[in-house]
């Protein structure tokens, strides 16, 4: 692969990764506009799968598009997303003003929080869907 192909696959996913935070902005946003903002902890536990699947639907639509090849780049793509998502998150957070503290309670698996479920499916999940394309492809 030439540099200037790897450098255009790069900016495809970090686009779809915008196109996948922007979606779950208006999910978050609309959550907090038609639900109470002190919603029960089983709510904000569907609400990651809802995530879950605007990532897998995102990436389901732009995978060809972004055109990644291989398991390594494919699980490259989706360590991308999460350190991409988790500094949009860290960075949003304390722009509202919340602590690092508060930000890192919302990922402690011990508390019952699924967060790092959510970032472990947006990892896999172009791997998983270039398998499932595969798969409907043969």
């Amino acid at each position: 692969m030439m540099v200037g192909d790897a450098v255009a696959i790069l900016i495809r996913a970090i686009l779809a990764w915008a196109l996948i935070i922007a979606a779950e902005s208006v999910h978050g946003a609309l959550r907090r506009l038609l639900l109470d903002p002190d919603t029960t902890f089983a709510l904000r536990q569907v609400s990651v799968g809802v995530a879950v699947l605007i990532v897998f639907a995102v990436t389901w639509t732009s995978s060809r598009w972004m055109a990644v090849q291989g398991t390594g780049a494919l699980l490259g793509i989706g360590l991308l997303w999460v350190v991409l998502t988790l500094a949009f998150e860290f960075g949003l957070g304390h722009a509202i003003g919340m602590s690092t503290r508060q930000i890192a309670e919302g990922y402690d698996l011990s508390r019952g929080n699924i967060m790092p479920l959510g970032l472990l499916a947006t990892a896999l999940a172009p791997w998983i869907v270039a398998r499932l394309r595969s798969r409907t492809a043969a």
